[in-house]
């Protein structure tokens, strides 16, 4: 019976489905072979606090598809979602992997320096002068926690995972006071130890009730706790610094993290590198030499006439002879310009300066070239940048130095305990001749108005002892506050 039987008609096997034939991740459609970015299914993937064992998310939205695209596909090209959906995160591994170039190391690196390069002042939360002696053993105790190491190591691992958690050691009798929310009059006389910051892969977020289903709550998919070497750490015990924290839906993939510079930065990376390594290729190939000659005799000798060629590009140089037959060859040279190369290749440059929104010029150490920039705007948005980092390791300084005082500085000093603040000190400091030009200026407007009687040479006298900046600081001062005195009397 078998013999009757139909056979089956053979079925053409679906086309193989290969990768990509670039890097780069616009060319990734490119070629029909290559496999689509499933943007669903990239939707389903994304994980919701239910996966860590606290509570979903209200709407669990994790499961579903995405509405506006089934309502609407044709509001939305696949094409153009799926590209964008594909910069998705590429795990803190992989970032810290990224890191070790050079010129991603640099970004993450020099802005963490510059912010913390001028320093600052401690006063009280009024602004008032805190004692002296505080003052001195606030420095003793920085430079015995290595607190300009922490702080440069809080922005720039931060930078480069995207999350930075720093824990303050505390030794407390009590047995969960890392896991009940921070109090500070748990700090008893010698009680802290140090900073402890630890990298994301080492830490597991964990979500209570409201965090991760009420977004009324202070705290919406804020973790609750961090859980650190198999113990529960409240979030108020740790400084958390995210470097361009994502949107809700997104922060659970990102374990409730930032995005890393090193993800948004590699591919512009790899493209400036990539060009850069084009200069000496194209410097030795510039000059392309065609040889013309009957070719019906080259293809019945072929190996004649590859010898004869071999002979002839011992001579290929920029300094040989090239010798060819006066009545059979025809040479014609060819040479590739490089004029525009220098400016090409730093303009890919500036752009993987402008994503780590730092000059070119920091970041390369050279003049800008391609964007005509004279460098003025480029260092004041620099200074912009750099005073948002210094807003976000400020609650960093103050909660050391709140232990520091309750743990050192009060049991030594007595009295009350002091609330203190963090004062920068300006990022753009004038050089010496822009400062005297300054004083010139200060002390002919004090001229005028003593002239014109609208002040006193005494008010002036005091006004510069009063400048930090004048030369003349703190000069007859004891002189002005006893003669107040005296006339208080």
């Amino acid at each position: 019976m078998a013999f009757f039987r139909k056979s089956k008609p053979e079925t053409a096997a679906p086309p193989a489905i290969r990768r990509a034939s670039s890097w780069f991740s616009t060319h990734a459609r490119d070629d029909a072979n290559v496999a689509p970015f499933d943007v669903q299914g990239y939707l389903r993937s994304l994980p919701t606090p239910k996966e860590s064992g606290a509570k979903s998310a209200m709407d669990d939205w994790g499961g579903d598809d995405l509405k506006l695209w089934n309502n609407s596909p044709a509001l939305m090209s696949g094409e153009i979602v799926g590209w964008y959906a594909a910069q998705s995160f590429i795990s803190h591994q992989l970032a810290g992997i990224v890191a070790q170039h050079w010129l991603v190391n640099k970004a993450c690196s020099v802005p963490a320096r510059d912010a913390i390069r001028k320093g600052y002042a401690i006063v009280t939360e009024d602004g008032d002068d805190l004692d002296p002696e505080a003052i001195k053993l606030f420095k003793q105790y920085d430079r015995r926690f290595r607190l300009r190491h922490h702080l440069v190591d809080f922005i720039r691992k931060g930078r480069i995972f995207g999350v930075r958690i720093a824990m303050f050691k505390v030794d407390s009798t009590d047995s969960e006071y890392y896991e009940k929310p921070f109090n500070l009059d748990g700090v008893t006389k010698g009680s802290y130890k140090g900073i402890v910051q630890v990298d994301p892969y080492w830490t597991a977020p964990l979500l209570d009730g409201p965090a991760a289903s009420q977004p009324d709550s202070l705290h919406f998919y804020e973790p609750t706790w961090w859980i650190i070497n198999g113990r529960k750490i409240h979030r108020s015990h740790l400084c958390i610094y995210r470097h361009d924290e994502p949107v809700d839906v997104l922060k659970p993939q990102y374990l409730y993290g930032g995005v890393p510079l090193p993800q948004q930065i590699m591919e512009r990376v790899y493209a400036a590198e990539r060009v850069a390594n084009e200069a000496p290729e194209l410097a030795m190939t510039k000059r392309t030499t065609v040889w013309l000659t009957d070719m019906e005799k080259v293809m019945a000798n072929p190996q004649e006439a590859l010898q004869r060629l071999q002979e002839w590009t011992q001579n290929r140089n920029s300094y040989g002879v090239k010798l060819g037959d006066k009545e059979g060859d025809q040479l014609e040279q060819f040479d590739t310009t490089l004029a525009d190369f220098d400016a090409l290749m730093m303009s890919q440059y500036q752009l993987v300066a402008a994503i780590a929104r730092m000059p070119a010029t920091k970041l390369l150490g050279t003049s800008p070239k391609g964007f005509g920039a004279s460098g003025e705007y480029e260092e004041s948005s620099y200074h912009e940048e750099l005073e948002s980092i210094q807003d976000d390791v400020t609650p960093f300084l103050e909660r050391h130095q709140a232990l520091v005082w309750r743990s050192y500085i009060a049991p030594k000093l007595g009295g009350a305990n002091v609330s203190t603040s963090v004062m920068w000190n300006p990022l753009d400091t004038p050089t010496a001749a822009e400062l005297a030009t300054t004083n010139m200026t200060k002390a002919q407007t004090g001229q005028l108005l003593i002239q014109s009687g609208a002040i006193t040479s005494e008010a002036e006298q005091k006004r510069v002892a009063m400048d930090k900046e004048s030369g003349y600081h703190a000069l007859g001062l004891d002189d002005f506050d006893d003669d107040e005195a005296s006339k208080a009397d």
